[in-house]
């Protein structure tokens, strides 16, 4: 027995799609109110996408001048001087094939690359370090809220119910903390869980609309109220009928569904302010590929998600800034296995149009064995909160670094304009 107190406690509803179904008919009746939110004043947003697994940022962007790498990768190293290989960026960063719908963006100067970018904590663990980087305390694992919660908080803009929006199945450890944030699978069809502030505790909708019933008024009237106003928004839009601007062509991924769902919601003007959607598949331990195989599909998911996404703004562009990361990078020598393991160092992509683009920025050293970390790992030079606090400070406006990443004092590296 859920009791009202810990209903209020826990904040709001995460949405997720459902096959079949639809919209629960307690809550059509439930916002079938009269009065209803008035549109939301524009704001910038911040679109984040996590790359689950550690993608190998040496294959992604390759230093191909380096003999060290080209030595210690003997099936997997790509040079730029020959039919599907490596497209050249500047002479010694070339960009995988399985990219090369960002190479136009690149040119652009509309893509920013950062390099060497991890955190300062050294697990090799997938579960410790997507933990540490969402939470964005790399040295604190009991952390209650996500960085991007924080975000949210900073921003302190009340009324829209969807200022935090992630496309997922569940909500993100990114999201996690006090202020409002939902996770929307599919818009177009929606069943109910319960959202606490830690975890994300799934509830039967037969038990939810049990307490509806017996406290309608008061969850109207408090927290309950935001959920209810982030479904009636969504049911005015067409959703399912949604056609891509500028001949924007979203993969038929989860990936690409995300972004075209966030492309929406960013259209629909609802107050969105910070959305997040996940990558996975980037655990490249077996038969990695160069040209063709896993790597070369998520990298071109990925790159043409992206794209899509950006092409189909069109003039709201300015508003928006997407920006990519990963737990840690790959070993720089490849397995027996024709893969790589778990490393330290990997790469961001970065867009909008606010950037330093056209450029790769971060420190990437030789790969001599003396250059590299315990003898086996790219290092990490940049600390992924120099680079996360940046975008958030100069696209989102935030000032407080202090709350957003509360154990660094670091310095940024010069990836957003000023």
């Amino acid at each position: 027995m859920i009791s009202r107190r810990a209903f209020v406690k826990a904040g709001g509803l995460a949405l997720f799609g459902i096959g079949v179904g639809g919209v629960p008919a307690f809550v059509t009746r439930a916002v079938a109110q009269p009065k209803f939110i008035n549109p939301y004043k524009k704001n910038k947003i911040l679109v984040c996408i996590f790359q689950r697994g550690a993608m190998d940022g040496l294959m992604a962007v390759t230093p191909f001048t380096d003999q060290y790498l080209k030595e210690t990768r003997p099936t997997l190293f790509m040079n730029a001087d020959s039919k599907g290989a490596l497209l050249d960026l500047d002479g010694r960063f070339g960009l995988h094939p399985g990219f090369s719908s960002f190479q136009q963006l690149f040119q652009d100067r509309q893509l920013a690359i950062v390099h060497g970018m991890g955190s300062p904590n050294n697990t090799r663990s997938h579960f410790d370090a997507q933990d540490y980087m969402e939470s964005g305390t790399p040295f604190r694992k009991g952390t209650e809220s996500g960085w991007l919660n924080r975000a949210i908080g900073l921003l302190g803009h009340d009324g829209s119910p969807l200022r935090g929006v992630s496309l997922t199945t569940s909500l993100p450890r990114s999201f996690y903390g006090d202020n409002p944030s939902i996770a929307i699978n599919n818009l177009n069809d929606f069943a109910i869980q319960m959202r606490g502030n830690k975890s994300g505790v799934n509830v039967a909708a037969q038990s939810f609309e049990e307490l509806y019933d017996q406290t309608s008024d008061q969850l109207l009237r408090e927290t309950g109220k935001e959920s209810f106003e982030a479904i009636k928004l969504l049911q005015k839009a067409d959703v399912k009928n949604y056609k891509p601007a500028n001949d924007a062509v979203y993969p038929a991924s989860g990936l690409g569904n995300a972004l075209k769902q966030i492309s929406q919601l960013i259209k629909l003007d609802v107050g969105l302010e910070v959305a997040f959607a996940e990558s996975g598949g980037w655990d490249t331990h077996v038969n990695q590929g160069t040209d063709k195989g896993i790597f070369a599909r998520n990298a071109m998911d990925l790159s043409n998600s992206m794209v899509a996404f950006w092409k189909d703004l069109g003039q709201l562009q300015d508003d928006v800034t997407l920006m990519t990361m990963t737990e840690f990078g790959r070993t720089v020598k490849q397995n027996g296995t024709g893969g790589t393991d778990h490393g330290r160092a990997s790469c961001m992509f970065i867009v909008g149009n606010n950037v330093q683009g056209g450029k790769v920025h971060g420190t990437l050293n030789l790969l001599a064995i003396e250059n590299l970390e315990d003898g086996r790992d790219l290092p990490v030079t940049t600390d992924f909160r120099s680079v996360f606090s940046e975008v958030a400070d100069k696209h989102l406006g935030l000032t407080n670094d202090r709350i957003l990443f509360p154990d660094w004092e670091g310095s940024t590296i010069g990836v957003m304009k000023t």
